[in-house]
């Protein structure tokens, strides 16, 4: 009994322990500053396509910052739910994760071919969170 009682005293201390996390940014900014751009840069990478190691190093980059993004999203209080909002940036987590590695291969391809998953992560979220979206 002792023992469950002093588990249970941990646990509490725990989750009453401070976050070393310091959000600075809101979602919206977020989305604005952070996510948009890396996600518009994959999604039209056709327009300026990487020609030589430093433009795929600045594409690597940009499919990091969006998969990481996802991570930022559900810290602390801008998670709005541990249902539908982890689903939704659990697709984009995969989404920015796999043109990540296509950026580290330069596989333009394969990026394009992330175009509708890409989407879809972005338009499933936002049918859920944004009011009137689509409408």
């Amino acid at each position: 009994m002792r023992i469950l009682g002093l588990m249970l005293l941990a646990g509490v201390m725990i989750a009453q322990a401070p976050s070393p996390f310091q959000p600075v940014g809101n979602v919206s900014e977020l989305m604005v500053d952070i996510i948009y751009p890396a996600s518009d840069a994959l999604f039209y990478i056709e327009r300026n396509p990487p020609k030589n190691d430093h433009d795929w190093n600045v594409i690597r980059g940009t499919a990091l910052t969006l998969a990481e993004s996802g991570n930022l999203l559900l810290m602390g209080n801008r998670a709005r739910d541990q249902d539908r909002w982890v689903k939704d940036t659990k697709l984009m987590i995969d989404a920015g994760t796999a043109a990540f590695k296509a950026a580290q291969k330069k596989d333009m391809q394969a990026i394009l071919d992330l175009n509708e998953q890409l989407s879809e992560s972005c338009t499933s979220c936002h049918r859920h969170y944004r009011p009137n979206y689509g409408k």
